[in-house]
């Protein structure tokens, strides 16, 4: 059991690029019927909505896909990428403004074993840094799907604590896989934890 405060629903009611920071450090949970699993946030990505052409939400974009994106902070938007992975974000800011960030990699903390059932790799000190750094392995390994879109993360089943640690030095940077995005590509909105051996890419 990870000690920790749950974080509030005011906490989420920020800007994605600070909220982006802040959730660097702490712990995402899951309480799935197979087990619990859990991990340190490492690397975040912020998309900030109607004027980010990264963002599924950009120009007033309003689809059943992501309606969740218009709901209050807290809320979970997972989606399908490409058809294959499932993509966890956490929605930022007030109702009605679609924010929201991408968790792109974790440190595994509980459940490392089923993790790794789950993504069918043998576990070794190399394996275990390799099993949550991405957007697409993290959700697999702690078995987070589209089933969980819209979870409310003040709930007692998908939610993040704080640990009360602050990482030491953060690394502002480019995102990954929006070059179409234009001048919002080159925004230095990936952030990870410097020297974490979880995350997906160093700069």
């Amino acid at each position: 059991m990870v000690p920790g405060e749950k974080l509030s629903r005011e906490f989420y009611l920020v800007d994605a690029v600070t909220l982006a920071r802040s959730l660097l450090g702490k712990v995402l949970i899951y309480r799935s019927p197979e087990g619990v699993t859990s991990g340190i946030i490492v690397e975040t990505e912020a998309y900030m909505g109607t004027q980010d052409k990264a963002s599924h939400a950009y120009g007033g974009r309003r689809t059943k896909r992501n309606e969740v994106m218009y709901l209050e902070g807290g809320h979970a938007y997972i989606y399908l990428n490409y058809g294959v992975h499932h993509l966890l974000n956490v929605v930022a800011g007030p109702r009605g403004v679609p924010m929201a960030v991408l968790i792109r990699a974790i440190e595994p903390l509980e459940g490392v074993e089923l993790m790794a059932r789950r993504r069918r790799v043998k576990l070794d000190d190399k394996s275990v840094c390799r099993l949550c750094n991405g957007p697409g392995k993290l959700t697999k390994a702690m078995g987070i799907s589209v089933r969980l879109n819209g979870e409310d993360l003040t709930g007692d089943r998908l939610y993040i604590v704080d640990l009360g640690r602050t990482p030491d030095k953060i690394v502002s940077t480019r995102r990954i896989g929006v070059d179409y995005a234009e001048e919002y590509a080159l925004k230095p909105w990936r952030f990870y934890i410097a020297g974490s051996r979880h995350v997906s890419r160093i700069n």
